[in-house]
């Protein structure tokens, strides 16, 4: 190890407030996989019906959707710790009750939906707080390193969650025992809320200074001018969501398809493959948080070269045979792909005024994650009219037509990692 990776590793684990941070918000984003996994098996329990399992799904994220502006609002309005502890004493509640009825035997569809509703409706309010917390909890330098080391931390519960929440929900085969093991997952999650808040009440935040009190409605649409008249922000915002518009599609979508359609092992093939898109996501943010200096030109220069390279990969893509060949290709894209994302969410945090920071980085969750679906709907239409090459070919050419208008048509070529 070097002097250069050793240091911002050392000033981390030397920041009370990062140590706290990263201790609950680990234990928090593992047990958010136990609930990702019970829930689901919850509802098939109770009805056997996907469409459902699809409604409680979505009333799980709908509320996100519609109020994570607000949310926003509200966080600049008081502090995005005071906001973020509040969430976690509420989903402490939600996923406690949740635990007992199940537990019990008293739980059932209409209560499942109010519960999903009300989990729903809490993360709207705790993902601006979240991304707004870090930048007052650590200084400026260590910000890239500590967006690195977290958002690493939750790749890796990504991968190890949902198969230790797989073993606790299979632990028995009788009925019985398997509401148990429900009822566990629900429980694990609701005392890692209750841990992470505790930790989180130690974090010290940089004081702010006082601004007159808005309405909510008026603060939201300030930073929308905010974000809108600085022209590296806009086309950063815009471009970032045409590139997950076009690459989440064929992911979400199309990949399963070519799995089905042509890889032996059909199932096991795509789990293989996104396992290790995993692995390469979580080794792109782990590098990037580690050596934050690394960049090949300005910081737009480095995206945009990295989404090229990554149209390219989405060419040869439609042409696989194999797991281990998809595996080849999505190694380097997910490591690609972790490494941009951990130094352009660091420079938002940075570019972003402290006392927008909430309801500018909501803005920012609200159209990436409003594209999700929207990305996945076309990808699905794609496919009634091309074929898994076809539509993997068709992606990388519009994807490398958003890079080129990208370097071509706006700043982001130029935008720089000081011009924050």
């Amino acid at each position: 190890m070097n002097a250069a990776t050793a240091t911002p590793r050392r000033e981390l684990l030397r920041n009370a407030n990062f140590r706290w941070l990263i201790g609950g918000g680990l234990l928090s984003m593992l047990g958010d996989q136990f609930t990702l996994l019970a829930l689901p098996w919850l509802v098939l329990d109770l009805s056997h019906d996907p469409l459902v399992l699809g409604t409680v799904l979505a009333l799980g994220s709908l509320p996100r959707a519609v109020f994570i502006l607000v949310g926003g609002a509200l966080v600049d309005r008081h502090s995005p710790r005071t906001v973020l502890l509040l969430t976690r004493c509420v989903s402490v509640v939600l996923l406690a009750t949740l635990a007992a009825l199940t537990a019990g035997g008293g739980i059932t569809l209409p209560a499942v939906y109010a519960l999903a509703l009300a989990i729903g409706l809490a993360t709207a309010f705790s993902y601006p707080a979240s991304s707004a917390l870090l930048p007052q909890a650590v200084p400026a330098t260590l910000l890239q390193p500590a967006n690195g080391v977290l958002m690493s931390a939750r790749q890796i519960t990504l991968l190890l969650g949902p198969v230790l929440a797989g073993l606790l929900v299979a632990s028995g085969g009788h009925p019985a025992l398997a509401r148990a093991g429900l009822a566990g997952a629900f429980g694990i999650d609701a005392l890692s809320f209750a841990v992470s808040a505790w930790t989180l009440a130690n974090v010290r935040l940089t004081p702010r200074p006082d601004r007159p009190r808005q309405p909510v409605l008026a603060a939201i649409a300030e930073s929308l001018r905010a974000c809108w008249q600085d022209r590296e922000l806009r086309a950063m915002f815009l471009y970032v969501a045409a590139v997950a518009f076009f690459v989440g599609g064929p992911i979400q979508v199309a990949l399963p398809v070519l799995a089905a359609e042509r890889l032996p092992g059909g199932a096991s093939a795509l789990g293989v493959m996104l396992a290790v898109h995993g692995l390469g996501l979580l080794a792109g943010m782990t590098v990037s948080g580690l050596r934050p200096h690394w960049r090949l030109s300005t910081l737009g220069g480095t995206v945009l070269l990295i989404d090229g390279v990554a149209s390219v990969i989405f060419v040869v893509f439609g042409h696989v045979q194999a797991a281990w060949q998809g595996a080849l290709l999505l190694l380097p894209l997910g490591a690609l792909a972790g490494f941009v994302q951990v130094a352009v969410y660091s420079w938002m945090q940075k570019r972003i005024a402290p006392q927008m920071l909430g309801r500018s980085m909501a803005l920012f969750m609200f159209i990436v994650m409003g594209l999700a679906p929207l990305a996945s709907a076309a990808a699905g239409a794609a496919l009634r009219v091309l074929d898994v090459t076809q539509l993997f070919t068709a992606a990388a050419l519009c994807l490398l037509a958003v890079v080129t208008a990208g370097a071509l048509l706006t700043p982001i070529r130029r935008i720089r990692y000081a011009d924050a």
